[in-house]
């Protein structure tokens, strides 16, 4: 079960929604917690990856998809030069401002909510498949 409002403050029903439509795993989080860090500035893939954990390993077309997600939920644009940049906005700039700070405060919890809705989301889409009888 994903925890929501009623079992943990931190993890709304708003910002689980967030996580699940904009947040695909924890690659993708740690991309936008650096682009939203640094929001005056545009970056390239590479430069987004080399930011990352040292023992963070994202394949540039991993990295990729992650930002096309982002990019695809507004909070980044690419410029002409393909270059990423945070897009603020008060419909996620409260949801990355809490992402940032379970990410320092709890990221085990994090990590696990994350996962969590992408493997709910998972089922959910299987389960329209299912043969009813």
């Amino acid at each position: 079960m994903v925890p929501s409002t009623d079992s943990d403050p931190d993890f709304t029903d708003e910002f689980c929604g967030f996580l699940q439509r904009c947040v695909a795993n924890v690659d993708a989080a740690e991309l936008l917690l650096t682009l939203a860090k640094s929001s005056a500035r545009s970056w390239g893939i590479n430069e987004l990856r080399a930011q990352l954990a040292p023992d963070t390993i994202v394949s540039d077309t991993d990295a990729q998809r992650c930002a096309d997600a982002l990019q695809q939920c507004g909070i980044v644009v690419r410029d002409a030069d393909k270059r990423l940049s945070y897009q603020a906005s008060p419909a996620h700039d409260a949801h990355v401002a809490t992402l940032a700070r379970l990410y320092l405060e709890r990221p085990v919890t994090l990590f696990r909510v994350i996962y969590a809705l992408r493997d709910s989301k998972i089922r959910t889409f299987a389960d329209a498949f299912k043969l009813r009888g």
